[in-house]
């Protein structure tokens, strides 16, 4: 069984959405004499690195990420890759890899995942979302800090999840991950009051 691990490394280089948190770390007890632990503190908004969304996060009467059910986020999954398709993901760069869709579509939508802060990344077209949902899909997730541009203020797409209750993966790293079915373990944290939770995502290959 081979494991792919799709999330992106967390430390004070992670990019973060321009005016959001980014993560920092400092020590409040350190091992000495009279101490037997290192403990940290950490502040970080939780979109940085591959995070899960919640509905609360784009709308007030939305439920946190602690309400949620996990079953979305473990089980059968389909990458496609859309590489440099653009700004939007349409349906026709996913059409190669839809027949039979599992509950779960994560995309690769460029060669390497950027490491540093991009505006220009590619996002999904409302209308792919609408598509999706319509084969069942349960669960989007792409290689990009967004579902959609960095400079809409309206969110068509995250409203389209909201309104069709799919659930997102954003900021994975799919560079290594060939096209096909896997499953998909991404389980969000039970923060009961948060708009998102980090998640440690993995593929691996599916049992026989």
């Amino acid at each position: 069984m081979h494991l792919w691990d799709i999330s992106p490394p967390v430390s004070g280089r992670s990019p973060a959405f321009p005016g959001d948190t980014p993560y920092s770390q400092r020590w409040v007890a350190r091992l000495a004499p009279g101490c037997p632990v290192n403990v940290s503190a950490v502040t970080t908004s939780p979109h940085v690195g591959a995070h899960a969304d919640a509905p609360l996060h784009y709308a007030d009467d939305g439920a946190a990420i602690g309400a949620l059910d996990l079953a979305p986020y473990l089980g059968a999954c389909r990458v496609i890759h859309a590489l440099d398709c653009g700004a939007l993901i349409t349906v026709e760069h996913l059409a190669h890899a839809a027949h039979g869709l599992p509950p779960r579509v994560l995309v690769r939508t460029s060669a390497r995942a950027p490491v540093d802060w991009v505006d220009d990344f590619t996002a999904f077209a409302p209308a792919t979302i609408e598509w999706l949902a319509a084969q069942g899909v349960r669960l989007v997730g792409l290689d990009t800090a967004s579902i959609d541009p960095a400079s809409s203020k309206e969110l068509p797409s995250h409203q389209a999840v909201r309104r069709l209750d799919l659930r997102v993966l954003e900021n994975l790293v799919l560079d290594e991950v060939p096209e096909g079915d896997y499953e998909l373990i991404a389980l969000p944290l039970r923060w009961v009051e948060a708009d998102a939770s980090p998640v440690r995502a993995i593929l691996r290959t599916l049992r026989p």
